[in-house]
């Protein structure tokens, strides 16, 4: 088989596809590693095409919401939704859900039906529970087979694909030729029909389920599914004791009533079914081959919404140990053994008759009552089963119990992704347990979802801040660290996600180190340009000191000195840069027809140099005749003027 081309792609940055588990007829489910919370999980991704119709989409969208609101030890948790652009397959819908590893009830059908009564019943019992959990939530599975059973390593059952039935049903009503998709050996007549189905059709799928294990066959059989089709809507599904003669009458009442083709006539929905069911199981506890009264009361025709059951517990449900000379199936369930007719029970003896007198009649007759009330006592007397109280307020919940007659304790509060805050997420002993008459019961009050807001750890040490988010439950990866001007070496200059936001456990939360002021190179800056030095340094994150001086040696407007000189520095650093104003100038003073010892005198004050020479006219009367430059102009300070004497 060539590899699939899904193993190993990541859908919505978070699901990593490992392997394929199974293929159907309208999905792939496959095995996934969810990097965001460590944990492995069952995808279900949608055949390509689906997810081109918006119509289709969106109520797959609801219907998946609507599944992962129901919690339920029986029913396979929803964890998630999404679509997923898939190049050669367009946009899918995909559902994220709990991974049960184990094997499913048609496992176990194909290798132990037909089985014995009480035993097919206790396979049935944690279907109709979880199904009772989902239509007291208003959510109809319409696809309920033996496929979407699972059996978990523990033997716990749990049913898949709620609401999901409901929403490829609607995608795709019919096949080409009018029969309606899904699984047609369990499909309720109306859905044939008319398409429409309400909690009675998954009532109607429980009893056909119930018929195979008794059987080891279906109600109905054809060679195509229109044939199947055909006989659910026109004729009823028979007593298994046709097929399996010696299974008492109260359990042939139970499939018949259940897979009654008249939805009035079923029960109105799982909770009533459930106790139907226990119903049968206490009897076939009881060893009794018949009970007249109980037959009476499962073949009285339903009518709509005419019956109640009572609120279905949510205990955890397990398969039943299989036989011990039965092997174990593949996954950990039996494997596939011969059918055979259950063993005909030897037939009763007749006590003999023996003559009694009046009197010893009456004794045994008392003695019967006295020890037949004894027994009822010690066994089933003493015990009540414990009333539902889940998703009430704890004031709800201990007005419920103390009416009942229990004694409520409560125990601290968890956190719960199914209860919201403030009610009852569990009982001790669970709903629908046996306990004593008068017995305590510790009710679990929810917190509602886990969840923390990010602290602020700003200016802690990294170990500091690891462990005040570890503290909430939170992944601290690796410190990253950065460069701040402002944070020392080695205390934390923030988090990601930032301070305040609301994070489930296990979300990753990065933490970003001080490594202190950023590094800066310092060239020689003499001669620079001085503003855009100082500009260049200031963005670098120096703080620059100016100042000015002549200097004859740079030009004005050019850096004259720095202080420190070239070399490194730290943002936050100080330097002192010097601004050249250019050459010192000095105007010269009157100086012609002047001694020329005044002169100099006058030029040696001002910082001026002088040189003398003779004009073409020179007298030796040792007077300043002319200058270069001429009086009145500027010149530098240390320049030279020429005195021409006369």
């Amino acid at each position: 088989m060539p590899e699939d081309p899904l193993i190993g792609r990541v859908l919505d940055r978070r699901y990593e596809i490992v392997a394929r588990i199974a293929r159907g007829g309208m999905a792939t489910v496959y095995e996934a590693y969810d990097r965001r919370l460590d944990r492995t999980v069952a995808i279900k991704i949608m055949h390509a095409g689906m997810g081109d119709d918006e119509a289709f989409a969106a109520r797959f969208v609801r219907e998946a919401r609507a599944a992962a609101q129901l919690a339920h030890p029986n029913v396979v948790a929803v964890y998630d939704q999404g679509t997923e652009s898939i190049p050669g397959h367009g946009t899918v819908p995909f559902l994220v859900m709990e991974l049960v590893r184990g094997h499913t009830l048609r496992d176990v059908i194909n290798a132990q039906a037909p089985m014995p009564p009480a035993r097919a019943i206790a396979y049935l019992e944690p279907v109709v529970a979880a199904l009772s959990a989902a239509h007291r939530a208003g959510l109809v599975h319409r696809d309920v087979k033996p496929e979407n059973v699972l059996i978990a390593g523990d033997g716990t059952m749990k049913v898949a694909d709620f609401g999901l039935a409901r929403a490829v049903s609607a995608h795709t009503q019919h096949t080409s030729t009018g029969v309606l998709m899904g699984s047609v050996s369990y499909i309720a007549p109306e859905l044939v029909v008319d398409g429409t189905a309400d909690a009675r059709a998954d009532v109607y799928a429980s009893g056909v389920m119930l018929y195979e294990l008794l059987t080891g066959q279906k109600p109905h059989a054809g060679e195509t599914p229109i044939q199947v089709a055909y006989k659910h809507v026109h004729e009823d599904v028979a007593p298994p004791s046709i097929v399996m003669p010696g299974i008492p009458d109260y359990v042939d009442a139970l499939v018949v009533r259940a897979t009654a083709r008249d939805r009035s006539r079923r029960p109105a929905d799982a909770d009533v079914l459930m106790r139907q069911v226990r119903m049968v199981a206490q009897a076939l506890a009881a060893g009794e081959a018949t009970d007249p009264g109980l037959v009476d009361e499962l073949a009285v025709p339903a009518m709509a919404g005419a019956e109640v059951g009572a609120p279905e517990p949510t205990a955890i449900y397990r398969a039943p140990t299989p036989p011990r000379h039965a092997a174990a199936p593949p996954g950990g369930g039996p494997t596939t053994l011969p059918r055979r007719r259950h063993e005909e029970e030897p037939p009763r003896r007749s006590p003999r008759r023996r003559r009694f007198g009046p009197v010893m009649m009456l004794g045994a007759l008392l003695v019967a009552i006295v020890v037949g009330v004894g027994a009822w006592w010690l066994g089933a007397g003493r015990y009540t089963t414990t009333p539902g109280v889940l998703q009430l307020t704890p004031e709800q919940a201990t007005t419920k119990l103390e009416s009942a007659g229990f004694k409520v304790e409560t125990g601290d509060p968890q956190f719960s992704d199914s209860v919201a805050k403030g009610l009852v997420m569990a009982t001790d002993p669970a709903p629908g347990e046996r306990v004593l008459h008068g017995g305590t019961v510790t009710i679990t009050v929810s917190k509602g979802i886990e969840q923390y807001p990010v602290p602020n750890v700003k200016g802690d040490t990294y170990a500091q801040a690891k462990s005040a988010l570890e503290q909430r439950k939170m992944d601290v990866p690796p410190a990253e660290k950065q460069w701040s001007l402002n944070v020392p070496i080695g205390k934390v200059i923030g988090t990601d996600p930032k301070v305040g936001e609301i994070l489930r456990p296990g979300t990753s939360v990065t933490v970003y180190v001080s490594k202190g002021p950023q590094p800066v190179q310092v060239p020689d800056l003499t001669g620079k340009d001085f503003d855009k030095t100082v500009k260049k340094l200031e963005a670098e994150g120096l703080v620059v000191n100016p100042g000015e001086a002549f200097d004859k040696n740079v030009p004005k407007g050019a850096v004259a000195s720095q202080d420190p000189g070239p070399g490194t520095l730290h943002q936050g650093d100080s330097i002192t840069l010097v601004e050249s104003k250019g050459p010192r100038m000095v105007v010269l003073p009157p100086m012609k027809g002047e001694h020329v010892e005044d002169v100099e005198k006058k030029l040696d004050e001002l910082g001026v140099k002088y040189r003398e020479m003779q004009s073409p006219y020179y007298l030796g009367l040792g007077l300043v005749g002319s200058t270069s430059p001429g009086e009145g102009q500027k010149v530098p300070v240390g320049s030279t003027v020429t005195l021409y004497l006369v």
